[in-house]
């Protein structure tokens, strides 16, 4: 790249979700403008709640935006509480509200995927989204910059191109090839409960996973404390579906957990008709890049969910990634290398673990169910997954900075 490219270059970001808003206001942050491209007419997140740990609550501040945040969110004082499936009994749980900000400098906190979308949003100008732009096609090239199609005619060449449109990335698969995912077996069924419908055990400040054979059931505050997310994992019907709008019964809901803790009938009743999907397995990839092309989010590491870090690791993508081009900005190429360095050992390590949590959580009472019982019981969580919550992005550029 040569000319005024190499001063100034032109980012196409291919998706508005959090990564990809995330990706535009760090690098607006470093003083470097980028475009949004998002294939939906307005920019709206569907799915329901999500977990903001240490990790994520640090690079909020960092943007300015988690002010904002905190008032649209609900600050744990209870962190992975994990229960008994037919009775309730507490396992473990994490003392979020006194000992999390000693820790790792910030608290935790639950929310609605849509306010995080929206403060992320407001930290990006309008300008520099376009909606309505799904993009068709992309090409690489050795002599030029990438070559952008979308769906309605337009063709973009930008300098950079970050792939962040998530699991079924165009981007994903002119880097990688075609790569199927794998059928997990595992199904999730979700639904938001309004506060005043839920029982008071789901109204408090606290994450609380119920395991038992072959399932688990997650429920926690969200949007200020108005709503209470639910979400469940249960074995998948041939049926069963990779989409945040596919839909179940609520009678479907509650034969997957009968006879458990009968409090938790009370809660999927209250949450009317609810959505289904079947979460696929993506094996972690081993290059994000090709020249000035690079992938971020879910479209690089898509990951189960059962450690509540996929919206958390799109954000520390995007910081990292800012960072990188802020640094080398002259060879956009170099400095997508060093992102991937620096990044694909961590999330690879996050979607290995999220991967054998569904074969932990999901044990038949037996032996090995009270062998992992008591493991919880000795172990404080909030401490074991530090590597996690205290990850700082400065350091890990810095211990890489000298890698080739």
């Amino acid at each position: 790249m040569a000319g005024a490219g190499a001063e100034n270059p032109r980012i196409a970001i291919l998706g508005g979700g959090i990564g990809g808003l995330a990706t535009c206001a760090f690098l607006r942050r470093a003083g470097i403008s980028a475009t949004v491209y998002e294939q939906a007419p307005v920019l709206r997140e569907v799915g329901a709640g999500l977990v903001v740990a240490p990790n994520v609550a640090r690079l909020l501040r960092r943007l300015g935006v988690l002010d904002d945040f905190l008032h649209r969110a609900v600050r744990l004082e209870i962190g992975w509480e994990f229960r008994r499936w037919q009775d309730g009994t507490v396992l473990s749980a994490e003392d979020l509200a006194s000992a999390c900000e000693q820790l790792y400098g910030e608290h935790t906190y639950t929310a609605h995927r849509a306010d995080l979308l929206d403060v992320l949003r407001s930290a990006v100008p309008d300008s520099n989204v376009r909606l309505g732009k799904r993009c068709v096609g992309l090409t690489i090239r050795d002599d030029g910059p990438p070559v952008l199609r979308f769906a309605d005619g337009e063709i973009a060449e930008p300098d950079v191109v970050i792939g962040a449109d998530g699991i079924h990335s165009v981007v994903r698969s002119t880097i990688a090839g075609s790569s199927p995912a794998t059928y997990s077996g595992i199904c999730a069924f979700r639904a938001l409960v309004p506060a005043e419908r839920a029982p008071a055990f789901a109204r408090r400040k606290a994450q609380t996973l119920w395991i038992g054979p072959d399932h688990h059931l997650v429920h926690y505050p969200v949007s200020a404390g108005r709503f209470v997310n639910l979400v469940a994992f249960a074995p998948a019907r041939d049926d069963a579906v990779e989409s945040w709008t596919a839909t179940a019964t609520v009678e479907e809901f509650l034969a997957e957990f009968e006879g458990w803790d009968p409090r938790l009938t009370e809660l999927i009743r209250a949450g009317g008709t609810p959505g289904r999907w079947a979460l696929l397995d993506r094996a972690p990839l081993r290059r994000w890049s090709r020249g000035p092309v690079t992938l971020l989010g879910d479209a690089a590491h898509p990951m189960f969910p059962f450690f509540g870090q996929g919206a958390a690791q799109a954000i520390e993508d995007a910081a990292v990634l800012a960072r990188c081009l802020a640094d080398d900005l002259g060879d956009p190429a170099a400095a997508l290398q060093r992102y991937e360095r620096v990044r694909i050992p961590r999330t690879s390590r996050l979607q290995e673990v999220s991967h054998a949590r569904a074969f932990v959580n999901h044990l038949p009472d037996g032996p090995e169910q009270q062998a992992r019982d008591k493991s919880f019981a000795d172990a404080d969580p909030l401490v074991a997954n530090g590597w996690i919550y205290a990850y700082d992005f400065d350091d890990a550029l810095e211990e890489t900075a000298d890698t080739p």
